[in-house]
């Protein structure tokens, strides 16, 4: 791996003037289709676009890793602070219908932007500062697979896995009565069939991800393993162990998520990924993503019907709210929710009060088991619904908001829209240490298997809410993360970009010294 891709931190010219022209183009373009766009709010907009677009033009060009979530963020982060806002206008595509919209969205789009453009500054400063941080650390602890313990560690825990998602069917009484239990819990009624059985899943639908460790180690050694064809065989198994391992359960973040980090584990420890090759993915996600939203909803009668044409698939639409709009513009973006916060809560009528961080206690207790602690205090659907609908509206049952806010929106309902900015100190640091963790860890330290979840990670700390950090981070990644830890042997070495900065810096001196001697030399020979 290219060092140089992970450690670049300068802004090119060509990469500033280039965002700049794409998202001046842009504008252009939309100008002469609507009139709607002759407003104030697309030059924050168009700001945010230049800043994130920086790092998605560097990743296009190749100054950054495939992987570096600089470069993710920077892809993902133009559709969600620049693309989407315009797209909303464009389409006239909103939230529910049911709330009291006001009368001009763009205002308040625009507002969202001045807060997001101050927060991506301070976000790039941060990051930076956290990443450069490392480089002066003289020594640094490698994690490498003990394989005498890993394959029989990883054999159990994949046992027990199976074991406890066959347990899972049997309580449901078969494969199709858990997918109608789980479609009755998603439409609302069918709350209480798997409450309590967290814990289990976060051990019984990890199977798929260990089994493409165990492959993955295996694999490393044999090189007819690391073909395209086997390779891809490999991808498609996996699918189909992520639907039967808890993707049967309508959530989509389970199937997509855990497709993301196999192809990070293939990109970093068996066959580097192209450009190309992850184009065609995110099609594939995006057609995934469309077909499955019926899934959730309507089960397997659903998505037969969503097969039959278009005709079908409008009526499918209308039926489940399940369209390409609400896909691409509030499945990826969070854009006219964080709009809609700002108004609530800045209206001259606003009765709203600040939650003050009570949203994220919540998210800290969601790991406790309801046998321990009976009376959780109430999530952020209580302040989510009353700042949409006004003070003492929540209702636990009749009428409660289940809307993800993203980390602007939460910020918004607990301190208000000025402290915005500073809450993307959190993605900086996370994304920092991430970045960190790429520079050191393709060095030879086998916790690269863990990276691509980590780098999932930092997009969900930008586009989800607390409760969504915990239960990511300890549902996905705590069984992964503690087979590794029982299998690993770590050794202590000394930083390898000390080092090259020390022999930089020396041969630097002496190439100095030798200019400095050639030019005495010169002057006595001249005299």
């Amino acid at each position: 791996m290219n060092q140089r891709q992970v450690r670049s931190q300068v802004v090119y010219p060509d990469s500033l003037v280039i965002a700049i022209f794409i998202c001046l183009l842009t504008i252009l373009c939309l100008l002469q289709i609507s009139a709607q766009f002759l407003h104030w709010f697309v030059i924050p907009v168009t700001l945010c676009g230049i800043l994130i677009g920086i790092d998605a033009i560097d990743w296009f060009r190749g100054r950054l890793n495939l992987f570096d979530p600089v470069g993710i963020i920077g892809l993902l982060g133009f559709h969600f602070f620049f693309v989407a806002p315009l797209l909303h206008v464009g389409l006239d595509f909103w939230i529910d219908s049911d709330i009291i919209p006001p009368t001009d969205w763009r205002p308040w789009l625009g507002g969202m932007a001045i807060l997001n453009f101050l927060g991506l500054g301070i976000y790039r400063f941060t990051r930076n500062i956290i990443f450069n941080a490392s480089q002066n650390q003289p020594t640094q602890t490698i994690w490498q697979i003990n394989h005498q313990r890993f394959f029989p560690i990883i054999s159990i825990a994949l046992i027990i896995s199976a074991s406890l998602q066959l347990m899972v069917y049997q309580k449901f009484g078969g494969i199709l009565n858990y997918i109608e239990a789980a479609n009755r819990s998603a439409m609302g009624g069918g709350e209480n069939e798997f409450q309590g059985m967290g814990i289990l899943f976060v051990l019984s639908e990890s199977f798929p991800i260990l089994a493409m460790m165990a492959f993955t180690i295996y694999a490393k050694t044999n090189k007819r393993l690391q073909n395209v064809k086997v390779l891809l065989g490999v991808l498609i198994i996996f699918l189909i162990l992520q639907f039967l391992f808890g993707g049967l359960r309508g959530s989509r973040s389970n199937t997509i998520w855990a497709m993301f980090w196999v192809v990070g584990i293939i990109h970093f420890w068996l066959r580097q990924i192209s450009k190309k090759q992850i184009a065609i993915g995110l099609v594939f996600l995006v057609l995934f993503m469309y077909i499955y939203g019926f899934f959730k909803t309507g089960g397997l009668e659903a998505v037969t019907t969503a097969l039959q044409g278009q005709e079908a698939r409008v009526t499918l639409e209308e039926k489940s709210g399940r369209s390409w709009q609400s896909l691409v513009l509030q499945d990826l973006g969070r854009s006219d929710v964080q709009a809609f916060l700002l108004y609530r809560i800045l209206r001259q009528d606003s009765d709203y009060e600040y939650a003050w961080g009570r949203t994220y206690l919540p998210a800290l207790t969601m790991l406790i088991p309801s046998a321990i602690m009976p009376d959780k205090p109430p999530d952020k659907m209580k302040e989510g619904t009353e700042v949409q609908y006004g003070k003492g509206t929540y209702d636990p049952i009749f009428l409660n908001s289940s809307k993800v806010y993203g980390l602007a929106g939460e910020t918004m309902l607990n301190f208000g829209p000025y402290v915005v900015p500073i809450a993307f100190i959190a993605l900086g640091i996370v994304v920092g240490q991430v970045r960190r963790c790429l520079c050191d860890w393709t060095r030879g330290d086998d916790r690269l298997l863990m990276l691509p979840f980590l780098i999932n990670f930092c997009f969900i700390i930008l586009a989800s809410d607390s409760d969504n950090y915990i239960f990511f981070l300890f549902k996905n990644g705590s069984l992964a993360s503690f087979v590794i830890f029982l299998t690993s042997d770590r050794k202590v070495i000394p930083n390898p970009n000390l080092e090259s900065r020390h022999l930089n810096s020396n041969f630097l001196k002496k190439h100095t010294l030798n200019k400095i001697e050639q030019r005495h030399k010169n002057r006595s020979l001249s005299k």
